[in-house]
């Protein structure tokens, strides 16, 4: 049976959860900046008529684009903006599948008969529930596979804000759709695509799966049977455990103060501690990243003996780290940490001093948590 996959896709979510709380803002050039105000990760419509670059510093739009709305990011808020969307969107159907803090895939299969409308009829009603009940624009997408469904909505942006890719329309749009455009496919693989002549959909499509095998691997005859509206990816309402947790962001000058950079890398550390502890998870493996004024960036890890979610722990291999890369007259924009190699079911071997030490260490951040929880965000600073 053919499945029936729509993807919700908030309208410039930050910016659409400000103009939500303060409707002053509405049909203004708003922008909401990332961590430390260091640059633009959303923009309203009105913004980016004025020329206003996802990414750009704060530092430099403010001067070029002094006519724009510029307001520190709060995430806080967006995520609880983000919870209640969800929730709304699971009234619809019981599978949905949450991509990022602002999509969902949503699997509408048969539930025709139990809302009485056609699929587009319930985009039509997915959409004014949350508009209605959050201040939240989205688009929906809908077709029949994830990929098909993610393109969709990308379309549905620029149009009406629902557009449908049915069985009849998918050679058109794999005629007219390049392969950078598609979900999954991002900039390694474009270039090796290219690199063997595909340049559109179609080229893919068109393809033997044998020799698109050799090309991509398995990867590329799923991507292929997925544009051709075959869902090979079920839409999983089962949450996911992170392969890797990152926190990074722009500092909102320019430095050369090493102390400066330490700390914000842990203030970094703490924000993906808390944010691996909620998953119950531990981490072995620690990144950290170094970006300069011109946009070139270091990077170290190192893979520690045990498991660990605390600070202190990965503080003190993030600093070994930060030593290793920093070049004292070198200027740098940006900072950040990577946890990966992790474990989020607890099925590690620790010897009776490393139990030990981690039992302290979990009471310990606990603690912290449970501060952070009822007195708010950093009430509580640790002294690495």
């Amino acid at each position: 049976m053919k499945r029936i996959i729509a993807l919700v896709d908030c309208d410039s979510f930050f910016v659409s959860c400000e103009q939500a709380l303060n409707p002053d803002l509405k049909g203004k050039p708003v922008c909401v900046l990332s961590n430390n105000d260091g640059c633009i990760v959303s923009r309203s419509k009105e913004a980016k008529k004025l020329g206003i670059k996802m990414g750009m510093p704060y530092f430099i739009a403010k001067k070029e684009y002094p006519k724009g709305i510029y307001l520190s990011g709060n995430h806080k808020v967006y995520k609880t903006f983000s919870r209640q969307i969800m929730g709304y969107l699971r009234t619809f159907s019981p599978d949905v599948e949450i991509y990022s803090i602002d999509e969902a895939f949503i699997d509408l299969t048969g539930t025709k008969k139990l809302h009485g409308k056609n699929y587009i009829e319930i985009a039509k009603d997915i959409r004014n529930i949350i508009l209605e009940k959050t201040g939240i624009p989205v688009s929906i997408g809908i077709s029949t596979s994830k990929t098909l469904a993610k393109l969709a909505s990308d379309k549905a942006k620029n149009g009406t804000g629902i557009y449908v890719i049915g069985s009849k329309k998918i050679k058109k749009e794999m005629e007219n759709t390049s392969i950078e455009d598609i979900w999954g496919i991002g900039k390694n693989i474009t270039i090796t695509l290219k690199k063997n002549g595909i340049i559109k959909c179609k080229d893919i499509v068109n393809m033997p799966d044998n020799a698109l095998k050799k090309i991509l691997g398995i990867r590329g005859i799923e991507i292929k049977h997925e544009l051709l509206g075959e869902s090979i990816s079920i839409v999983s309402s089962e949450e996911k455990s992170p392969k890797s947790i990152q926190n990074t962001s722009a500092f909102g000058i320019f430095t050369s103060d090493k102390e400066f950079i330490k700390k914000e890398l842990n203030r970094h550390i703490h924000t993906a501690c808390k944010r691996l502890r909620n998953k119950n998870g531990y981490c072995k493996t620690i990144g950290i990243m170094l970006r300069t004024k011109d946009f070139k960036v270091y990077t170290a890890k190192k893979t520690i003996n045990s498991y660990t979610n605390f600070e202190l722990e990965i503080s003190k291999t993030a600093t070994e780290l930060l030593e290793k890369i920093f070049i004292s007259d070198i200027s740098y924009r940006a900072t950040g940490i990577f946890l990966s190699d992790l474990n989020c079911n607890g099925n590690f071997q620790a010897n009776l001093f490393e139990e030990t030490k981690q039992t302290e260490n979990e009471t310990l951040a606990k603690t912290i948590d449970k501060l952070e929880n009822k007195f708010g965000k950093d009430v509580i600073r640790i002294g690495f």
